[in-house]
C-alpha cells in the first residue's frame, strides 16, 4: 500500500475541493491510501507552524501534495508557516525521493498562480524530492480539462466563488498522475545522498 499525503491550506473552501478532486482520482489506482491534512490557524502559534505529530506522519508518506490558494502572488500566509517549519525534516533530507507535486486556486484565470506553484516546486526542490508535474497538453484545443495549460501542477479560479468542472478535472488528473506513478516507480530505499570525495 502506498500513502499519498496532502497537506493544504483552504481560506474559502477551493482548495479543499480541489484536495478532494486529488484523492477521487489517486484511488483510481489500486493500493493507494490517501491521507489529507488540512493546515488550520489553530495550529500557528505566535507565527510558528506546531504540529510534531504531522511531521512525523509525513515521513512514512510515499508522496506528499502542498496545496495553497494564491494570495498576493503567493502561497498563503498559513501555507508558509507549514513550509518554514518543514526546516527540521529538510535538515535531515527525511523527504528525500519522495514525489510531489502541488496545486493551487486564485480568484482570476492568470492571477499569479504560476508563482504559487513554482513556490511549492522549490519547496520539493529543497527537500530533494521528485516534483511531477501535468503531462497533459490539453487546454490549447479541449478546453474540458486543465483549460489554463499548466504544466507545473493543478490551478483553478474561481471567479464567482466556485471551481470549474475542468479545473476539478484537472485536480484529478494530478492525484491519478502521481498514484500512477507510485505503483509503477522502482522501490528504493530513502538511503542519506552520498558524500562528495
Amino acid at each position: 500500500m502506498k500513502t499519498i499525503a496532502l497537506i493544504y491550506y483552504s481560506g474559502t473552501g477551493a482548495t479543499h475541493q480541489m484536495a478532494e478532486a486529488i484523492t477521487r482520482g489517486a484511488q483510481t489506482q489500486a493500493d493507494i491510501q490517501v491521507v489529507s491534512y488540512r493546515i488550520s490557524g489553530d495550529a500557528i502559534q505566535q507565527g510558528r507552524f506546531n504540529d510534531p505529530a504531522l511531521f512525523a506522519s509525513l515521513q512514512q508518506a510515499d508522496a506528499i501534495l502542498f496545496g495553497t490558494p494564491t494570495y498576493m502572488g503567493g502561497p498563503a500566509a498559513q501555507f508558509k508557516a507549514f513550509a518554514d517549519a518543514s526546516s527540521d525534516s529538510w535538515s535531515g533530507q527525511g523527504w528525500r525521493n519522495k514525489l510531489a507535486a502541488g496545486f493551487t486556486v486564485g480568484g482570476s484565470q492568470g492571477g499569479e498562480q504560476d508563482s504559487t506553484l513554482n513556490y511549492l516546486m522549490i519547496l520539493a526542490m529543497q527537500h530533494g524530492m521528485l516534483w511531477v508535474g501535468m503531462d497533459m497538453p490539453y487546454g490549447y484545443d479541449d478546453k474540458r480539462i486543465n483549460p489554463m495549460g499548466r504544466q507545473l501542477g493543478a490551478s483553478g479560479h474561481t471567479p464567482n466563488g466556485e471551481l470549474s468542472e475542468a479545473d476539478l478535472k484537472t485536480a484529478a488528473h494530478l492525484g491519478q498522475r502521481v498514484a500512477g506513478l507510485l505503483q509503477s516507480q522502482v522501490a528504493e530505499e530513502n538511503t542519506p545522498a552520498t558524500a562528495l570525495a
